[in-house]
């Protein structure tokens, strides 16, 4: 079936038979696609959707075929090149299963590989594209097999003190934006050292939100936009005893509210 869509993809990408739009797709203009079916698939899986899953599975995969379509057009690589690549790659990484020596670890393995194929900074192949928290908890976890690391969890909370402080003395937008960024990069070190998944932290807290809002736009209807602040904050507040209570409001859908 694989050979299928490879087949596909290539009638839409022909220059002169196939889609107009696909036609002149580029990586660049791809790449966001690739990362929203990325999501769509997580998304799938974290609402245990099997038949969402199987479509979003397929849509992931479509993306692969379509970058390794656009890569052998400028003959760099193929779709078998990709497959291949990945087949050595999880055998070279797991010794104890498709060998006959004993693993080193996971981590070891894929330090060893970014030390032939980086630029030797311990920081290097923590890819650009990924959401911004998760990118932070990384590189902040590189750092640390380094020894550059706080020894607990009072430097981070120090830090993220600190970091408020600067923000609100910030002179313009400019350093506003910089002095935030400084203050979430401290936030997502100091749930690193509590153990803490930021990046999976902040989509629970805005399910959370978005469950609740919806359950306040259900309990007040036609008239939600036309309540004053007071109003919508009562909704809230009765939102969030009903979930906290095990009831769910009318028309609760998923989602988080103002002060968790």
């Amino acid at each position: 079936m694989l050979d299928r869509l490879v087949a596909i993809m290539e009638r839409l990408r022909d220059p002169e038979t196939g889609c107009p739009w696909d036609r002149v797709q580029t990586f660049e203009t791809i790449a966001p696609y690739t990362i929203e079916e990325a999501y769509e698939v997580a998304d799938a899986c974290a609402r245990e959707d099997m038949a969402s899953l199987k479509d979003e599975l397929g849509d992931l995969q479509l993306q692969v075929v379509y970058h390794a379509r656009m890569a052998e057009e400028r003959g760099a690589f193929a779709i078998d090149d990709v497959i291949a690549a990945i087949c050595d790659k999880m055998i070279r990484r797991h010794p104890h299963v498709f060998g006959d020596s004993a693993s080193p670890g996971w981590e070891t393995i894929k330090a060893e590989e970014r030390k032939v194929n980086s630029d030797g900074s311990a920081l290097a192949g923590v890819a650009l594209g990924l959401p911004a928290l998760l990118r932070a908890e990384k590189l902040q976890k590189r750092a640390a097999r380094t020894g550059f690391d706080w020894p607990d969890t009072d430097g981070p909370r120090a830090k993220i003190i600190e970091e408020l402080e600067e923000v609100q003395t910030a002179p313009d937008a400019e350093a506003l934006t910089e002095e935030f960024g400084d203050l979430l990069f401290a936030v997502v070190n100091w749930a690193r050292h509590h153990g803490v998944d930021a990046e999976a932290a902040l989509r629970s807290a805005n399910a959370k939100f978005e469950r609740r809002f919806r359950a306040m736009e259900a309990i007040a209807g036609a008239g939600f936009e036309s309540l004053d602040l007071e109003g919508k904050d009562a909704l809230w507040d009765q939102a969030k005893a009903a979930e906290r209570g095990g009831i769910s409001a009318p028309g609760s859908a998923p989602s988080r509210a103002r002060s968790a």
